[in-house]
């Protein structure tokens, strides 16, 4: 082992400071990144660190993935690493292949990982990859949000996703790979330049000579995380001062919120939308401003399924009928993402949808419940075929309830997590 490859394994196990896992799984594709990340982290186990499980998911999409990854699943058990191959066999040829393969990806892993009883999961993203992202995100015009550096970590369901090389230098990990002569796959479309990242490589190269390096686009990145965190915690405070919960939605004082500065009027607006709508990403870009215009004039508007309402002296989110309109799931199941059944008979056929007009005509006191009515359409209600057997949330129990998946202590933490 050379002083340079055991200076990077002792940098990468800091990312784990001060409590790494007994057990760690790592994502590894085949290219220098993954596979350098996979070398060190072998190198970690050997002196006491977490004992290493490796995943390769085969998207299928290429004639060479199945060899490629019997190639990683070779050099894993060189090593006496666990080594398991994942298939994506999902995508109908429809929409943004690049995004649902990688959707597809972490679902994958995150089943893998709960499989083999594990809680964490290491990607081999590097300093190479913040820089090229920041360029690729200055291009498309972003702000303070879009140009922060990646995650260092975040978690998906059960299972935690880390990015312990984000300080590392991708050539760096290939003289690791080299002096060890382990070989690695080129992505072919690393030379394709009608692909934003390869354009972003070929800048960082044309823009080094000017003192635009990868380390000073990733301490920028770095720098713009920091202004991104404040402002989240300027909006968490003004949460907690001009906001209120209310049968699932989400409502502020309109004075409250015309003393906001735009930055921080966003990012509470935007996690409001997410909380209610369970979307992965916010809406951004002309929408979000739209919107964010429409809340300081006052004026009600929909976005993301969700509907804002106006009254004078309140500004009202909510989830919009049209979005949950036709969604039925068996009283068992999770309805629209947050809500769920917390009691009732055990009544065969019995479903969870939107009370809709029909609900609120079965339901003659709803407005029992001290919601508005664009509220109530889109509240859950237990149906049973057309029947309507119960609406808890709008003031008819009928024996049952309903309970929200996702609480007030929830929203705030989304809001300290950026």
């Amino acid at each position: 082992m050379t002083q340079d490859a055991t200076a990077l394994w002792h940098q990468i196990a800091g990312h784990f400071q001060p409590d790494p896992p007994r057990r760690l799984g790592v994502a590894v594709s085949g290219g220098s990144d993954s596979l350098a990340l996979l070398t060190l982290l072998g190198d970690w186990w050997e002196n006491g660190g977490p004992e290493v499980l490796a995943v390769t998911v085969d998207h299928g999409l290429r004639a060479d993935s199945a060899n490629e990854a019997a190639e990683v699943a070779r050099i894993c058990a060189a090593r006496g690493i666990s080594h398991h191959t994942l298939h994506w066999q999902d995508w109908d040829g429809q929409g943004n292949l690049p995004d649902q393969a990688r959707r597809a990806r972490y679902r994958l892993m995150v089943d893998w990982a709960g499989a083999q009883g594990l809680g964490d999961i290491a990607i081999g993203h590097t300093g190479d990859d913040q820089a090229e992202t920041f360029l690729m995100r200055l291009a498309r015009g972003a702000g303070v949000d879009g140009l922060s550096a990646m995650r260092a970590r975040w978690q998906q369901g059960d299972v935690w996703f880390h990015r312990p090389m984000l300080g590392l230098r991708r050539e760096a990990l290939r003289e690791v790979l080299r002096a060890r002569d382990v070989g690695w796959v080129d992505d072919p479309t690393n030379d394709d330049r009608t692909y934003a990242r390869t354009r972003a490589r070929a800048a960082l190269r044309a823009l080094d000579p000017l003192g635009i390096t990868v380390d000073g686009l990733a301490d920028v990145a770095r720098k713009m995380t920091d202004v991104r965190t404040t402002l989240y915690g300027y909006a968490f405070d003004a949460a907690q001062e001009i906001l209120r919960f209310d049968a699932g939605d989400l409502v502020l004082t309109r004075a409250g919120f015309a003393a906001l500065c735009p930055e921080v009027a966003r990012r509470l607006l935007q996690s409001m939308l997410g909380w209610i709508s369970g979307a992965e990403y916010g809406p951004r870009g002309r929408a979000m401003d739209g919107f964010l215009s429409a809340a300081y004039a006052g004026n009600g508007m929909t976005l993301q399924g969700c509907l804002l309402s106006v009254t004078t002296s309140e500004l009202r989110v909510t989830r919009e009928y049209k979005a949950v309109a036709d969604l039925r799931v068996p009283v068992g199941d999770v309805w629209d993402g947050r809500w769920c059944v917390g009691r009732g008979p055990d009544m065969a056929g019995a479903e969870l949808a939107a009370l809709g007009e029909a609900g609120l005509r079965a339901c003659p006191d709803w407005r029992l419940g001290g919601v508005p009515r664009s509220t109530a359409l889109a509240l859950p209600g237990v149906w049973l075929g057309d029947e309507l057997l119960a609406a808890p949330l709008a003031g008819w129990a009928n024996g049952w309830s309903i309970r929200a998946l996702r609480d007030e202590q929830e929203f705030y933490k989304t809001l300290l997590s950026h």
